[in-house]
């Protein structure tokens, strides 16, 4: 376990807030230590209040955040003493519990502390560190996981049964702290959970973390080293991932999103002789419930995995004697022997973060096995942290997803104009976007996002466009829109003057191209959980074709000929394909100052005018027409297809 602290860097930070958030940056850039907003870091100092009076603070992690990314704003401040006296109740419920954390916050506008803010304030150092490091868990979750902890730390640190996080946790460490620690005391282990650290400055809490840490990892070393997975090579039929992201969404009732990982480590982890027993014994902690489900599906028998969901909830609900509903049934994890490790969520940020933990679990799991066998918690734990009060809640307060939530949208000619404009229409109403271009600015338009995926390609190669789609499945695991914007203008030349090749060329971009995609994309669209839609991007010049513009028009009016028969053809599939006709959008690569001045002054316009040449006098943006793709793929058109929508403003030729 490498120490990152370094004293240059610690020594810049003015004050021990500033402190508290440089060694949490330092926790949450190993994932070893945390993992997508887990763990939690807290430091104990003196506020002001409005009569410039000294109060007792906690500054505790709140919730939500992250700590590789974690701010001085992101911690919020409460009172110390309400902390203590919370803690001498007998019982406090979790969402009482939470209502008066709230309470004692001293700025009301801060996001809800922490869970665990009691159980810190219990503490008696300044500084408390807590992580769910691999290593802790591993040893934690085998049979005498107890016994192999107190063989590592001895006396250093408390261990813990597992409570769920919150007044019970907090509870019993006010009971046991005070009888077991002594002046060797440096942590504390949560069974099943993870550990504890703390001290008088950043430092010593922060280096009593690692060293701890690392001690675990080292008796991992000697008694469950795993050696490096043998190199193994993907061979899935990708085109049958659609069909089971289908079938995990009916099951969720919702479109969700596959992200499949075929590295060699998930596909020897798939293919492992026990893997249909020991991927069936729980998470590697109870935090990851609530983004992994209790277990993961092994194989693709979503109906089965779905009924013992079912079972399990039922036979719970009837133990606790109470009243819940059911959260759906769909895995959110896939252990397959071809796509090796699958994850579903509505985002792709959700399917990102299941993929990391599971990816952690599976280190986990090995291990587990090596030191005697992996062993995680019952099912009671396991289903209260599920449905436990404040996650329930939570779900509630979040309101509707956005429209495309789940769904993924293949933009072509994504790179710039109307192309680029789409991937932003539908990025904003939550789908996962595909953009295709032959520049490859594409790559990067809209970086650093889980929900954009940029790749250049020639779509006239139909090598490429297999690419395209093979990438969208591992990425997404399937395809709901497909919007055919791709597409090139040459410069105007009369029929006398168009060579063969120039014919061709157009040709092959704007007709033969799009014909390629749609042939290929069909299985997907067919799989889509909501039905395929499809939107081509015409020209006026289908409707009112100019002179000097013959390859171009004639390539849009058989586009658009092709976008009717498949209409009609993919009817039956429940695929709904539409067009739109734009004109005159100036704000395209096309469209330089240089060019709109002297189309401009050919007819004695100033720019403005020409731009707004149209019976409505408005002018056409990319925007404009990015926002009526995206519309034309949403509920307003859903018993809609074979339309095609002039959007120009009103032009009297078309009219």
């Amino acid at each position: 376990m490498e120490n990152l602290w370094n004293d240059t860097e610690a020594g810049k930070q003015q004050g021990i807030l500033a402190e508290r958030v440089y060694s949490s940056r330092l926790l949450g850039a190993n994932p070893n230590l945390v993992l997508h907003g887990g763990g939690n870091t807290s430091v104990k100092g003196v506020s002001k209040n409005i009569f410039g009076e000294d109060m007792e603070t906690l500054f505790v992690k709140g919730s939500g955040s992250d700590l590789a990314t974690i701010e001085a704003k992101d911690f919020v401040a409460v009172r110390l003493d309400a902390m203590l006296k919370l803690s001498r109740l007998e019982k406090l419920s979790d969402i009482d519990m939470a209502r008066e954390l709230k309470l004692a916050s001293l700025d009301p506008n801060a996001p809800a502390p922490s869970v665990e803010a009691i159980l810190h304030a219990l503490i008696p150092h300044r500084f408390v560190d807590h992580t769910h490091a691999d290593a802790i868990v591993t040893v934690t979750n085998t049979a005498d996981g107890e016994a192999r902890i107190r063989e590592i730390y001895g006396d250093e640190v408390i261990v813990l049964p597992y409570v769920m996080p919150g007044f019970d946790l907090a509870k019993l460490c006010a009971e046991v702290f005070p009888r077991q620690a002594t002046s060797r005391t440096i942590g504390m282990v949560l069974m099943n959970h993870g550990i504890f650290s703390f001290g008088d400055t950043a430092k010593q809490s922060y280096d009593r973390m690692i060293e701890l840490v690392g001690r675990a990892e080292d008796y991992l070393n000697r008694n469950a080293a795993l050696l490096p997975a043998t190199e193994i090579a993907p061979t899935a039929n990708w085109l049958a991932l659609p069909e089971l992201r289908k079938k995990v969404s009916a099951a969720a009732g919702f479109p969700l999103l596959l992200r499949s990982n075929t590295n060699s480590a998930t596909l020897a982890f798939a293919r492992h002789p026990l893997a249909a027993s020991i991927t069936q014994r729980g998470p590697a902690t109870p935090d990851h419930v609530i983004r992994t489900k209790r277990l993961p599906m092994f194989g693709r028998d979503v109906d089965a995995y779905a009924q013992a969901y079912k079972k399990y909830f039922e036979k719970n609900v009837q133990a606790a004697k109470t009243s819940l509903t059911m959260l759906d049934p769909a895995p959110r994890v896939i252990i397959d022997p071809e796509f090796g490790l699958v994850s579903a969520g509505r985002s792709a940020r959700d399917t990102q973060i299941v993929e990391d933990i599971y990816l952690h679990t599976q280190g986990i799991i090995l291990r587990g096995e090596k030191l005697g066998g992996y062993q995680a918690l019952g099912e009671a734990p396991l289903f209260s942290m599920e449905y436990w009060d404040l996650e329930q809640a939570k779900l509630k307060k979040a309101g509707a997803p956005k429209a495309f939530a789940g769904e993924v949208a293949l933009v072509t000619g994504a790179a710039s104009g109307i192309g680029k404009a789409c991937v932003q229409s539908f990025l904003n109403r939550g789908a996962a976007v595909v953009a295709v271009d032959i520049n490859p600015a594409v790559e990067t338009s809209f970086s650093n996002r889980e929900d954009y995926l940029g790749i250049t390609a020639d779509l006239t190669s139909l090598q490429d466009i297999r690419r395209v789609i093979e990438q969208t499945l591992r990425r997404y695991g399937g395809l709901d829109m497909l919007v055919l914007n791709a597409g090139i203008f040459p410069g105007g030349k009369k029929i006398a003057a168009l060579s063969d090749d120039e014919w061709r060329k157009v040709m092959a971009v704007n007709l033969d191209s799009n014909l390629a995609i749609m042939r290929e994309t069909h299985p997907l669209l067919k799989a889509a959980p909501r039905y395929g839609r499809v939107v081509v991007n015409g020209s006026k010049n289908v409707p009112a074709p100019g002179p000097g513009a013959v390859a171009y028009s004639a390539s849009k009016a058989a586009l658009t000929q092709v976008a009717r028969v498949a209409a009609l053809e993919w009817g039956a599939d429940a695929i709904r394909i539409n067009l739109v006709h734009p004109n005159a959008v100036f704000d395209t690569g096309i469209w330089t100052p240089e060019v709109l001045q002297q189309r401009a002054t050919h007819y004695g316009m100033s720019i403005d005018d020409y731009k707004r040449n149209n019976v409505l006098h408005e002018e056409v943006t990319s925007k404009d027409v990015a926002e009526l793709i995206a519309e034309m793929c949403g509920t307003l058109f859903a018993k809609i297809t074979g339309a095609q929508v002039p959007i120009d403003g009103g032009n009297e030729r078309v009219i």
